[in-house]
């Protein structure tokens, strides 16, 4: 069985994750997908929300999604005093669920042009696939020679790549276009602005009840 893992801030989960995620699924044969909330992201701004808060959200948007599950181990008490790397991450969960285990690790277009600026990011497919969802604006190729080779040595179109072995694919999927992101959520919030059709409902209540981003109960 192929597992997922989808890592992010999740500052706040919003719709933007959830249907590339849900037809992600649908396209590779996925039975499960483990949404990774970090707790010190180094490549983006640290989050507004506290880990309480972006942990209880991520429990509200999936309440009735079978298809996602929440991993903790990257917001472990042990591991708040450091920085959250991929690597570390798949090195554990690979040591804890053997060889030959099928993991994927899902990004999107925009992580996989800076993936040069990731800790031993040549060696991530030792330890999983990576499956690629579309961004609004970016496309397969980059103008970097050597991510570009890694990318051509490794990618697939072939989906049974990725159940018949446990790592070393990277696969671009068909997913949705969706032009959400949480830095145009929260910047709305912060202008009084509403963004519950951006968010599951639970989530934008929960929003508007701790008045997180600045946010008014309505």
């Amino acid at each position: 069985m192929l597992t997922a893992l989808f890592g992010g801030t999740f500052d706040p989960i919003h719709y933007g994750h959830i249907y590339p995620a849900i037809a992600l699924a649908k396209e590779v044969g996925l039975t499960k997908i483990s949404l990774l909330p970090n707790h010190i992201p180094p490549h983006k701004p640290q989050p507004e929300a506290t880990t309480t808060q972006r942990l209880a959200m991520l429990n509200l948007a999936i309440s009735d999604m079978p298809l996602f599950s929440i991993d903790t181990r990257e917001i472990l008490p042990q591991n708040l005093t450091r920085p959250s790397y991929t690597i570390d991450t798949l090195q554990q969960w690979r040591h804890q669920h053997g060889k030959l285990s099928g993991l994927a690790f899902i990004m999107g277009q925009d992580s996989l042009l800076n993936l040069p600026t990731w800790k031993d990011w040549k060696i991530l497919l030792n330890y999983c696939h990576l499956l690629i969802c579309r961004r609004p604006g970016y496309t397969e190729n980059t103008t970097d020679n050597e991510l570009q080779a890694w990318i051509t040595q490794h990618q697939t179109t072939n989906i049974h790549d990725l159940h018949n072995f446990p790592a070393g694919y990277i696969y671009f999927a068909h997913t949705p276009l969706e032009n959400i992101s949480a830095t145009e959520i929260r910047q709305n919030i912060h202008n009084q602005q509403s963004c519950k059709n951006l968010l599951p409902p639970k989530v934008w209540h929960y929003i508007c009840e701790q008045g997180l981003y600045n946010a008014k109960k309505n």
